[in-house]
């Protein structure tokens, strides 16, 4: 009797064992969650190299979303198109393959037309104008028809700022200067209409191809953030720049639909509460860092044109042609709106 009640006993610490090991291997499966401890580990992917504008804002996200967890949340980072272009991280959002990515407007636009807008020449007047937008219901709903279209979940509006004209050629101070130049675009319809109303010559080219196009001549010419110009060191291939404030995008901070989804309604709550603080720190990391590049970039050799030494109406001239093309394709008085807010 004894001795049935030993093995009664033993049979049943081992079977304990068994289910306890069990709910631990289940747990831990997927690689982002540890059953010991809850922690989730989320990859981010970053198109831009470590101390870029977009690392600042992501550093500061970093440190609200382990702050606010108790440590609970780990983010780690993934710089120069680690997983891909911003396209190919989009999709790898939509099917939960990726936790999260930052990305200009630019590649939105492939999921959800309205993102488009955002590459129309001259929307904005300054960076408070294009924040007041950002913040706006109109951040609110283009956010929400995105969510939809990609099943990836927009958590905050940074700032990619103006995209400024750098080229191997000559400096550019009037539209007729950038004749027959071959300038780099994004795979986007506006953007390339636009440049083709300049008489440039539109090159659609993904952004990891971009310096290698500049070096081969493949293109003369790109528009980027002076922060970007300078860490992707384009100096080395470039010589001038025109502060032509013709493109002003968003920069969005992004998470797969299905990724938030599985988390815990707190571990969501955090996320979300993070990405706000991460806004303002952001997007005045990226005011700051544009501005030190301009002296930066000129003690590497290259000659800046400041935008009061640019004929800047020249070129709006030969933009109203793209606004008569697209201002249909997503509402005159929606474009209206936004010019005014």
């Amino acid at each position: 009797m004894k001795k049935m009640k030993f093995f009664k006993g033993y049979v049943l610490i081992v079977a304990l064992v068994l289910v306890l090991a069990g709910c631990n291997k289940e747990a831990s499966s997927d690689g982002n969650v540890s059953a010991a401890t809850d922690k989730v580990t989320l990859d981010i992917s970053l198109s831009l190299a470590e101390g870029s504008f977009a690392d600042v804002g992501v550093q500061k996200f970093k440190e609200e979303l382990e702050k606010l967890s108790d440590g609970e949340i780990e983010l780690k980072v993934y710089y120069n198109n680690t997983f891909g272009g911003e396209r190919e991280v989009i999709e790898m959002m939509g099917i939960n393959s990726l936790a999260m990515a930052t990305s200009s407007s630019g590649a939105l636009g492939t999921w959800t037309q309205e993102f488009n807008m955002f590459d129309l020449p001259y929307l904005f007047r300054d960076h408070e104008h294009a924040y007041k937008v950002f913040d706006s219901e109109i951040g609110e709903e283009l956010a929400a028809k995105f969510e939809e279209s990609a099943n990836v979940k927009i958590l905050s509006y940074w700032t990619a700022g103006y995209r400024y004209l750098s080229n191997s050629i000559k400096p550019v101070k009037h539209v007729s200067d950038v004749a027959g130049m071959k300038q780099r675009v994004q795979e986007n319809q506006v953007q390339i209409d636009t440049w083709k109303a300049y008489g440039a010559n539109p090159t659609p080219m993904a952004w990891t191809e971009v310096f290698t196009g500049l070096q081969q001549g493949v293109i003369d010419s790109q528009s980027n953030p002076l922060d970007s110009i300078n860490t992707m060191k384009f100096y080395e291939v470039q010589k001038y720049v025109s502060k032509l404030p013709e493109l002003y995008q968003p920069y969005l901070l992004m998470i797969s639909k299905p990724k938030f989804d599985s988390l815990s309604k707190e571990h969501q709550e955090i996320v979300l509460q993070a990405a706000a603080n991460s806004v303002d720190h952001a997007r005045k990391g990226f005011e700051k860092l544009d501005e030190e590049a301009t002296e930066i970039l000129k003690e590497k050799g290259m000659e800046i044109l400041e935008t009061d030494e640019i004929d800047v109406d020249s070129f709006k001239e030969r933009a109203e042609s793209v606004y008569e093309k697209w201002a249909p394709e997503f509402g005159v008085e929606f474009i209206e709106k936004v010019r005014n807010f």
